[in-house]
């Protein structure tokens, strides 16, 4: 989702891997595990999961009845809605799969909704159903999202896509800072390596130069209607896809920019069903 002040909300390589025993055998090394982190900011850690590159298609489908059909390399799904049957029959097609998650806000609609005690919910982010949540409490939710991040990992999913990732821009009903915004986005994306998945950075702009080292891919919601696109490049710039959806502009307006910049653009409806057009 985009923040409450924007208006919107989208409902919702392994570098070594395929030479892991050479790697192991030969030294793919410290300049191997930097690269396949994009850079110096993931700690030097070597990773174990896949990343997207620059350009590449994506399906972003968050509501209905799964359509495996489209013909793109990437599907980004709901984790909670769909199991690990529509994950291998992706799978099955030569698909990667994200997981779709809420990180930063409480629904009352999931599953696990009764386990995040009230005084970590503030403020509506305006949609029904939907709280943010106090990021500071990591106590509390850094072993509510790892048991998300982990039911990700167990249905076989190979990355996730973190949502209401910049509370601190929105009025929460909490005083979150930038830095409290830094902290548990970073908790996040440890948590989804941890598990053996990519994971992307979900809107939150003005710290990218700050988290292009932490994450993996980017999910971006109408940087062309708000003419903020250009901000993403350090994610490119390091080798790593930035997946973008438009809804209210044609694609002749936004496609131009989106091929110069290398984005992963689609025009989406705002229910985020099946129906897609790309760049």
């Amino acid at each position: 989702m985009r923040n409450t002040a924007g208006g919107t909300r989208a409902w919702g390589r392994v570098l070594c891997a395929a030479l892991l025993l050479p790697a192991l055998l030969a030294g793919c090394g410290a300049d191997a595990d930097k690269d396949a982190d994009g850079g110096d900011g993931a700690g030097g850690r070597a990773a174990e999961h896949w990343r997207p590159e620059p350009g590449v298609d994506w399906q972003w489908q968050l509501s209905g009845r799964i359509d495996t059909s489209v013909d793109a390399p990437v599907y980004d799904i709901d984790g909670f809605d769909q199991d690990a049957k529509t994950v291998a029959a992706l799978h099955g097609e030569g698909r990667k799969v994200i997981c779709y998650l809420s990180t930063g806000a409480w629904e009352d609609f999931r599953p696990d909704a009764e386990e995040f005690p009230a005084s970590v919910r503030g403020k509506s982010n305006g949609w029904d159903g939907e709280w943010w949540l106090d990021i500071r409490r990591t106590d509390v939710l850094e072993p509510l999202m790892e048991t998300r991040i982990e039911m990700c990992a167990k249905k076989g999913f190979d990355a996730v896509e973190p949502d209401n990732m910049d509370g601190y821009l929105n009025d929460t009903g909490f005083p979150l800072t930038a830095e409290h915004q830094l902290r548990y986005n970073r908790l996040i994306a440890d948590l989804a390596h941890r598990h053996g998945m990519a994971v992307g950075l979900k809107n939150d702009l003005p710290q990218i130069p700050e988290l292009v080292g932490d994450f993996d891919f980017a999910v971006n919601e109408q940087c062309a209607q708000y003419e903020e696109c250009d901000e993403l490049t350090p994610f490119i710039d390091a080798g790593k896809a930035v997946l973008h959806a438009e809804y209210e502009l044609p694609v002749a307006d936004f496609c131009p920019d989106s091929r110069r910049l290398r984005l992963s653009s689609l025009l989406k409806e705002y229910e985020l069903g099946a129906w897609r057009q790309t760049c």
